[in-house]
């Protein structure tokens, strides 16, 4: 469970002064006490810079006389702002959304946009939400390749599986096994930091020959759980500039006697070499043989329909960033509905990740998507729990028919 923390002191800026004080308010009756406010972003930036003020959560409106809030925001970033943002706007609520997505582009911790007037309820959700400091250990780039080469030595690296269920049927149809280097100071740390790192470049490749065999071993105890079970695989831009690789998932599955209609590889596109015809060469090889490429986290980052044109792919997974809340949002329900509609026109295999809640599920099956995976179904768990999990689901899915 992620671990959050309640803010200590609160920033809130809003030229208008009716709505300040409304929000100030608010959150006063939430139990927030140490809160500072101003009608203009110049001086919150004041308080900012001075040592002895240290703020955990910033609310700011967009729309804001001689600083709007998208300047704001940038200049927040420009000051070393570590701590987490808020937008609250009666604007569209795709403007929203576009500066939301830019102060998180841009390093900002974003809780979320709201559209005002904003509940107390709705405040108190987005506060729930506030997480500790992250420290520079966590970040990738803290990291040297040859602390990632020793931790494979050491047998620091582990595999947990997330459950993928058909919408359809509610039946387990497989697993997207996940990599994390269990870090002996800052814990477990995701594999999906460092694949397309190319400061790990010549390690990655270390990283899926070691975890592969055994996720096939274990894939492969796992065949009476379902008819057609699959376990899905992501691979780093290393597995994809070598071209031995199709030689080498050959042997790995023939050694384990998992078939390789079974196997699933997750390409992010950002993860291809520069050099394209490698990529293309190792993929096409990899169909050739009967493995299933699945284009993951369409719709985002340099996923486009090229890819989809130049090579060879049987599945697509919608991003989750997509996914959840597409019931809420008429912006992101047509991108889900037109992507699964390409998919199908395309004859491919759809998973839908990021299945968060009941709302979620509900609006991906009315839409035909063919496998759920998310929070909703079942958290990445290591091996030996998945059968557990697999009666425990079974209980569920049947009450959702009801």
């Amino acid at each position: 469970m992620e671990q959050t923390t309640r803010p200590r002191k609160i920033l809130v800026v809003d030229d208008e002064p009716f709505v300040l004080k409304v929000l100030v308010r608010q959150l006063t009756a939430l139990g927030y006490e140490d809160i500072l406010s101003y009608e203009h972003a110049q001086d919150a930036l004041s308080v900012l810079e001075t040592q002895d003020h240290q703020i955990d959560v910033v609310f700011t409106d967009l729309q804001m006389p001689g600083m709007d809030g998208v300047e704001f925001l940038r200049q927040l970033v420009q000051r070393g702002y570590d701590g987490q943002v808020v937008l609250v706007s009666g604007e569209d609520t795709r403007v929203l959304k576009s500066a939301e997505k830019l102060a998180y582009s841009r390093g900002l911790h974003v809780l979320g946009s709201l559209a005002k007037p904003a509940t107390r309820e709705q405040l108190q959700q987005r506060l729930h939400c506030v997480k500790p400091p992250v420290s520079a250990s966590e970040i990738c780039g803290a990291y040297l390749p040859e602390e990632l080469r020793a931790a494979i030595a050491a047998g620091e690296v582990v595999t947990c599986f997330q459950p993928q269920v058909a919408f359809a049927t509610g039946e387990l149809t497989g697993v997207e096994a996940m990599i994390a280097w269990r870090h002996p100071r800052d814990g477990l740390i995701p594999a999906d930091r460092l694949l397309a790192n190319e400061r790990f470049y010549g390690v990655l490749n270390d990283l899926t020959r070691t975890t592969l065999p055994s996720t096939l071993e274990q894939a492969a105890r796992w065949q009476g759980l379902g008819d057609d079970f699959r376990v899905a695989v992501n691979l780093s831009m290393e597995d994809l500039a070598a071209l031995d690789f199709p030689d080498f998932i050959v042997d790995a599955a023939k050694h384990a006697g998992f078939p390789l209609s079974r196997i699933v590889l997750e390409i992010n596109t950002s993860h291809m070499t520069r050099d394209g015809l490698i990529s293309l060469d190792v993929l096409t090889r990899l169909r050739l043989k009967r493995i299933s490429l699945l284009l993951d986290d369409f719709g985002t980052g340099q996923a486009s329909l090229a890819h989809l044109r130049d090579v060879p792919f049987d599945e697509l997974k919608l991003d989750g960033g997509f996914v959840h809340g597409a019931s809420r949002d008429a912006s992101l329900g047509a991108i889900v509905k037109a992507s699964l509609l390409l998919a199908r026109q395309l004859n491919m295999r759809t998973i839908a990740q990021g299945i968060d809640d009941l709302d979620d599920w509900k609006v991906l099956r009315d839409l035909s998507c063919d496998v759920a995976q998310g929070d909703f179904v079942g958290a990445p768990m290591p091996g030996d729990a998945l059968a557990d999990w697999a009666r425990t689901w079974a209980a569920r899915y049947a009450s959702l028919t009801h």
